[in-house]
């Protein structure tokens, strides 16, 4: 599904968050969301999942604005995993990621087993079988975000949105979880401020800085020491990695103009 950006605009008061934002993303490629604190990765996720209305500009899902959707048909193309999921519910993981099937259930009760394979498939592939009979009280941050990711691709979604989705994984399975997302083969779009897993799974990087993109392109070309220097304010160098065919950052600090 081709997921089209055009000349978004979205202002909190009369703090303006989003410019004019533009892109063309086209299926089945991760895309990372990069830029500084406060640069709008979250609220432009959040205006694609339309839990925020544009300002201005529009959302178009193979063609079709995303407005003119009804809530059930923008729930099976469009699925979100925000940074925080907090419920008051008794809730288990199974039945966390039982509410991604709800835009497939009728009227009526679903009929016995109704949605299992899909449940299943999505359980498997975000690692969290054995999760499914705890408490979600009693899961770890980390364990939370691999549920929900199970939870949206139960949604058998066509546009994945992840908002900082390693933020509470230790390094293991933010490489285990970016890896999976890699191989989803649907449109993915990830908010991410870790620029080496930026390098190492997106196909391609936007960069926001002051509510417009930047930059735009593959990590390899835009993700460079003075995009690191201007942007973050950060002395590294980006090299050619030892091992694999890509590259990573080595960074030494923060860089002079930031001291001052």
């Amino acid at each position: 599904m081709r997921l089209q950006i055009e000349d978004v605009c979205f202002s909190y008061g009369s703090h303006q968050v989003l410019d004019g934002v533009s892109a063309d993303l086209a299926d089945g490629g991760f895309v990372g969301l990069i830029g500084p604190n406060g640069c709008g990765k979250s609220t432009l996720l959040r205006l694609i999942a339309r839990v925020l209305r544009p300002q201005g500009g529009r959302v178009l899902l193979d063609g079709r604005d995303l407005a003119s959707f009804t809530g059930r048909e923008r729930a099976r193309a469009v699925a979100l995993v925000e940074q925080q999921s907090a419920t008051r519910l008794d809730l288990t993981a199974r039945q966390v990621v039982e509410l991604g099937r709800i835009p497939y259930r009728g009227r009526w009760p679903s009929r016995a087993g109704e949605g299992a394979e899909a449940l299943a498939a999505a359980a498997a592939f975000a690692n969290v079988e054995h999760l499914l009979h705890r408490a979600w009280h009693s899961l770890s941050g980390g364990e939370r975000q691999r549920v929900q990711l199970a939870r949206a691709l139960a949604q058998e979604p066509e546009v994945l949105l992840l908002d900082e989705p390693t933020n509470h994984l230790d390094p293991g399975h933010q490489i285990d979880f970016l890896q999976r997302v890699s191989k989803l083969g649907i449109t993915s779009v990830a908010a991410l401020h870790d620029l080496e897993l930026a390098l190492g799974f997106c196909d391609k990087v936007i960069v926001l800085d002051g509510g417009r993109i930047a930059v735009r392109g593959a990590p390899s070309e835009v993700i460079t020491a003075s995009l690191m220097d201007n942007l973050y304010g950060v002395d590294a160098d980006v090299i050619d990695h030892p091992r694999l065919p890509r590259r990573h950052l080595v960074w030494s600090g923060v860089s002079e103009g930031r001291q001052r």
